[in-house]
């Protein structure tokens, strides 16, 4: 009944492929948090922390997601590919901590990330697949657990 479809396969690796760059560079934040290298994948080259507050949040919120995210997504991955009911609820879970951590995001970094990067990279793959890849595994993880 919970057997993986291609449309499990495709947001599993549009998980991937969305979250796992994301995390690398939360490792750098983690371990090198006021490197050229951090400020570099997390403001924008050349870029610096608009104030103590941004460079906490993005701080923050790197530890957050490893401490909470990864695990969930690890697992709730793994159950969904051995069909188990479990991993349909991780990666719901997943897809939720994607959806609400993402849209304090999306709002929190527009003044300064839109302008600089324009609608349509900003939309899609700044903050967007984020946000889509959340709200996907949240809504398909529900619909495969109660149809």
């Amino acid at each position: 009944m919970l057997e993986p479809t291609i449309f499990t396969w495709f947001l599993i690796i549009l998980g991937l492929i969305t979250c796992i760059p994301l995390l690398i560079v939360q490792l750098i934040m983690i371990f090198k948090p006021h490197s050229a290298e951090t400020r570099k994948w997390i403001i924008g080259e050349g870029e610096d922390w608009r104030d103590k507050s941004h460079f906490k949040c993005a701080y923050s919120l790197a530890l957050a997601d490893w401490i909470i995210f990864f695990p969930i997504f690890v697992k709730g991955i793994i159950g969904v590919i051995i069909a188990q009911p479990l991993g349909y609820v991780l990666f719901a879970i997943a897809g939720a901590i994607q959806l609400y951590i993402n849209t304090f995001l999306w709002y929190f970094e527009r003044e300064y990330v839109l302008p600089a990067n324009g609608r349509f990279a900003y939309y899609t793959y700044i903050w967007g697949n984020f946000m889509y890849w959340g709200l996907a595994a949240l809504v398909y993880s529900i619909f495969r657990l109660y149809m």
